[in-house]
């Protein structure tokens, strides 16, 4: 019986073949990667209740834990052989019926651009920004304050400061929270990219209100721990409007995108357009 290799490598396995038949014959190559991933997410979470060096040490490991584990998937993802066999006589004399084996459809079957999500969210950042400016003006007298205080889900002490020095202008707080804005806003946007097309019946309705209904809960569920200074300042009627406004105008703009197939079972390199499976 013939040897069979202990690994494919990318001029021995096709891409195309695996699209056929996913992992028929080989499994992914065991990496670290995820676990080192989620342990670096779990200090940056850490971070939010302790201090800025447990942040620090959670940034370098999720950076180590990301770039171990694209390593494996990209350019092209590392395989491992399933190892083969003699089958016993025991096991040659047992045959099992085969059925007939449908494959399930993948829904959906076509999504948004991640980048119009992405452009989509930036525009949604910029209605939220503008709602919550004008409740700084309208309840606290200051455009800062909202500002100031978003800065206090990733910098601690800023929940010690007194109602002034949150009225007041800071650039650092004030390039923090442009950081931590955007940064929301491309991830919320992407997520609308995958999740619009669900609901493409009522894409409005579920961008504008079911989205930042569960936003609104899940702040409201975490808010006494990530920032205990924005839950005392909060209020709920102008925070629930920043994220329908964020909603409708991110929905608004991703729902009347083009879609594109969703590309389940594709390689990361495929997804990305960089390889297109060994093709000319």
């Amino acid at each position: 019986m013939a040897e069979h290799p202990s690994k494919f490598t990318a001029s021995a396995f096709n891409p195309q073949d695996a699209d056929e038949v996913p992992y028929g014959r080989a499994i992914p190559e065991p990496t670290s990667g995820p676990m080192v991933t989620a342990a670096g997410v779990t200090l940056v979470a850490a971070a939010l209740v302790t201090n800025f060096w447990v942040l620090v040490c959670g940034v370098v490991i999720l950076v180590v834990g990301l770039v171990v584990w694209f390593r494996n998937v990209f350019p092209q993802e590392r395989l491992e052989a399933i190892p083969a066999r003699a089958l016993t006589a025991a096991e040659a004399d047992f045959r099992v019926p085969v059925r007939e084996v449908r494959e399930r459809p993948a829904y959906p079957a076509e999504v948004h651009a991640m980048s119009a999500g992405i452009v989509g969210g930036l525009l949604g950042g910029v209605a939220m920004a503008f709602v919550a400016c004008a409740w700084g003006v309208v309840t606290q007298g200051s455009v800062w304050m909202p500002i100031n205080l978003l800065v206090g889900v990733l910098i601690p002490g800023v929940e010690g400061s007194d109602v002034e020095t949150l009225r007041a202008f800071h650039a650092g707080w004030f390039a923090v929270a442009i950081g931590i804005h955007v940064l929301l806003s491309i991830a919320v946007g992407a997520l609308y990219s995958t999740a619009l097309p669900i609901a493409a019946n009522r894409p409005l309705l579920a961008g504008a209100v079911v989205i930042p209904i569960i936003m609104s809960g899940v702040v409201w569920a975490t808010i006494a721990t990530v920032n205990p200074t924005l839950q005392e300042y909060i209020s709920w009627p102008w925070f629930i409007a920043s994220q329908v406004a964020f909603g409708v105008v991110c929905g608004g703009w991703t729902s009347t995108r083009a879609r594109v197939p969703a590309m389940r079972g594709r390689s990361l390199a495929q997804r990305l357009g960089i390889e297109r499976g060994g093709e000319a």
